[in-house]
């Protein structure tokens, strides 16, 4: 019987080391985000040359019933999440934006990808994006508290679930 607990704890101690490893981790990965850089998978070599621009997407979008898939997208990088790595915005042609996030949450991307061109590739569709998720982006992206509490209504967007997306500028 006394086995058994010492055995236990051995476990015990062993997973919680492990997951405290694992804790240091947490964070958008390093990375300087470098022209030609991929992040994902599924992004072909010649994706820059079939990318189409955002406004092209957004009528794409109206014309084929709201979803669009396997479609290039280039554009510039606004925003990046902090905590992980795990969203980012692209600037429109208009100077709006739309919100990109990693298929199936399988790969996160530096914060230095900021400020960058890249060409998305995936499935893009519009959205009503509820008050609490547009909150929640919000506090991820550590907006201040005032524009926070001014986000009061849903809002109808692009929203682009990435498979890969590559470093162009």
């Amino acid at each position: 019987m006394k086995f058994k607990a010492i055995l236990f704890a051995v476990a015990v101690s062993a997973s919680s080391l492990a997951f405290a490893q694992e804790t240091k981790k947490f964070g958008p990965p390093a990375g300087n985000a470098l022209v030609g850089d991929v992040y994902g998978g599924g992004v072909a070599s010649n994706v820059e040359s079939k990318a189409i621009s955002v406004d092209k997407l957004s009528k794409k979008l109206k014309k084929d019933n709201k979803k669009v898939e396997n479609v290039a997208v280039k554009g510039k990088v606004t925003d990046v999440c902090d905590k992980k790595g795990c969203w980012l915005t692209i600037q429109t042609e208009d100077n709006s934006q739309f919100f990109v996030k990693m298929k199936d949450y399988a790969f996160f991307v530096p914060t230095a990808l900021k400020g960058k061109t890249v060409v998305l590739d995936g499935t893009a569709e519009r959205k009503v994006t509820s008050i609490d998720e547009q909150k929640h982006y919000a506090e991820d992206a550590k907006k201040p508290q005032s524009e926070i509490d001014a986000i009061t209504t849903p809002k109808e967007e692009i929203r682009f679930v990435a498979n890969g997306i590559k470093v162009v500028n």
